[in-house]
């Protein structure tokens, strides 16, 4: 987060943590139902719909650097199947824990090794302003690490025919009779001299036809 940005409480995923008042030890836990933000999930493939709910429970301990924050979340997760494309529905739980640094965390003792590693360090931290915490980035990651790559609607889904895209789910004896291509060019040949010898047959039947008539 950057250092300049201002958290909203009114925001359902921003929480405070006064109630705390830096007392290393002290707990609080917290229950809340918010509306899913947009594009929770894994764009494309499977996801919370934008304003589903989403259920929070929150344990939020104060320690000496800030306040750590454990968690779970959980919803109602929807996607399609990779295989066959049918709509697949699941239940989400995704846990996550995190600390959230006071702003003066490094004026009350931490030891920086490196004033360059220090700097790339920071960036990866997230911290409190003014006692407040947004959540909405850490239930980001936690969800996408909860959800899964390639959703399958059964774990033995089928998928779809490659030649006409039917679902094989629904028609398992589905198949196509394969020809070889190397064979195709024979089959017609031999198509061709069939229908010669037809003409031939024929030729001759009406030869021997005329014969007779004399």
């Amino acid at each position: 987060m950057a250092p300049n940005a201002r958290l909203d409480h009114r925001n359902p995923l921003v929480f405070d943590t006064h109630e705390l008042g830096r007392r290393p030890g002290a707990l609080q836990r917290l229950t809340r139902t918010i509306d899913a933000p947009r594009d929770l999930g894994l764009q494309g493939v499977i996801g919370v719909p934008e304003g589903a709910p989403v259920e929070l429970e929150l344990r939020l301990e104060s320690v000496m650097e800030g306040v750590l924050v454990t968690g779970t979340a959980r919803a109602q997760a929807e996607g399609e199947c990779v295989r066959c494309l049918e709509p697949v529905g699941l239940e989400l739980e995704a846990d996550f824990q995190e600390l959230f640094s006071y702003p003066d965390a490094d004026d009350r003792g931490r030891v920086i090794a490196e004033p360059g590693d220090d700097a790339e360090d920071d960036e990866d931290r997230f911290h409190l302003e003014d006692g407040l915490f947004d959540l909405e980035p850490l239930l980001r990651d936690a969800v996408v690490l909860a959800l899964p790559m390639q959703p399958v609607c059964q774990d033995d889904c089928p998928g779809l025919c490659s030649e006409c895209g039917a679902r094989l789910a629904d028609d398992p004896d589905h198949h196509h009779d394969a020809v070889d291509i190397r064979w195709a060019a024979l089959q017609g040949l031999a198509g061709t001299m069939q229908d010669g010898e037809k003409d031939e047959m024929s030729g001759a039947e009406a030869g021997v036809d005329e014969k007779q008539e004399k």
